[in-house]
């Protein structure tokens, strides 16, 4: 049955944008997927190119196509939140203004994350500023600048502007398929755990003793997408924030091993201190164009697999995290993934896509 809503996904490249493209194909959408480099590899999205902090480009690449709704899944990291902020917020601003003359638009739904609760990289939830867990969508904000604040706020301004519904979700780390994103744990911890495989080294856990010991939860691309679906159709969902994750809970104690036994390799816990992966992998790049070559892999560039840096944020916070998701339940989202099944597919996909040995 021929759906008639036109979807944008902005930032279709990544993680979040492209498991959301597919979702919405799959479910009959017209869907354009808006990039600088756009993904061809998608069955039936049409790629579209264009530099958000270009109006110009925005005009022109958005010529004749009057979207329904827009799904905002991308943001550009800076060397300070103000840039941050500076940059993001006008990255939204540009694009909604862009979109305001045709009229067309009917919801906006903005990807954020569990930074709204525990601040912005530079001062990633240090000591006198952890959240009580499980985060909850009531919290209020913390008081710094937090790019994702400006975000939100360009949604609320353009909404009252143009009388559009709007949505913001807020998911764990997430989990998925994609090559060549800057935010990406299953792929990062594929390729490393590859290394330790071909070196006969140890998979150490990077991380700290209150993630490898405490609860906590992620969130698979494939049901973050369902959320952002769910709630872009669904009336009682509109205007309201949602914490998404899978719906289980796990300690990374674990998982750490069987993510290990996937792999055939030896896995070390926390044992004194945090051994960042960045760290641990920082000399590896060699190591990771021989076995490329040796196997015949479609990459051998490791900093286009690995975000080692990102996985160190996340696995090295200070305190448990994991999210609650009462606004989502309580107006009937009930989907469900496995966590260590989020993983193993990603591990399974990145195999027989060639990326890991």
């Amino acid at each position: 049955m021929e759906n008639k809503n036109t979807a944008l996904v902005v930032g279709a490249t990544g993680i979040t944008g492209s498991n959301l493209a597919q979702e919405l194909i799959s479910q009959g959408w017209t869907t354009y997927g808006l990039s600088r480099n756009p993904n061809n590899a998608i069955e039936n999205l049409i790629p579209i190119q264009a530099d958000l902090l270009d109006v110009k480009s925005l005009e022109s690449a958005l010529e004749g196509i009057s979207p329904t709704h827009v799904y905002f899944t991308t943001w550009m990291r800076n060397d300070t939140e103000e840039e941050n902020i500076r940059v993001n917020s006008a990255l939204v601003r540009n694009l909604l203004d862009v979109l305001s003359p045709k009229k067309s638009v009917r919801h906006v739904a903005l990807v954020t994350g569990l930074k709204h609760y525990l601040g912005p990289f530079e001062a990633y939830a240090k000591e006198g500023k952890l959240p009580v867990t499980p985060v909850r969508e009531e919290h209020p904000r913390l008081p710094l600048p937090n790019f994702y604040y400006a975000q939100e706020d360009e949604v609320y301004k353009a909404s009252e502007r143009d009388g559009f519904t709007w949505s913001v979700h807020r998911p764990h780390t997430v989990v998925g398929y994609a090559i060549g994103n800057l935010m990406n744990i299953a792929s990062t911890l594929a390729v490393y755990a590859s290394i330790c495989k071909e070196t006969g080294r140890k998979f150490i856990w990077p991380g700290s003793s209150e993630q490898w010991n405490g609860i906590s939860d992620v969130t698979d691309a494939r049901i973050l997408a369902k959320q952002l679906v769910w709630a872009s159709t669904t009336e009682s969902a509109k205007d309201t924030a949602f914490n998404i994750a899978n719906g289980d809970v796990f300690r990374w104690k674990w998982l750490w091993q069987r993510l290990a036994d996937w792999f055939g390799i030896e896995a070390t816990g926390f044992e004194d201190q945090i051994r960042p992966l960045e760290k641990e992998m920082e000399n590896d790049q060699e190591i990771w164009k021989n076995i490329a070559h040796k196997y015949q892999l479609k990459e051998e560039n490791l900093n286009r697999l690995s975000s080692a840096w990102h996985t160190d944020l996340d696995l090295g916070r200070p305190l448990e995290v994991m999210c609650d998701m009462t606004n989502s339940r309580n107006l009937g989202f009930s989907e469900y993934q496995n966590t260590e099944r989020s993983f193993l597919d990603v591990f399974e996909k990145l195999r027989a896509e060639k990326i890991i040995p």
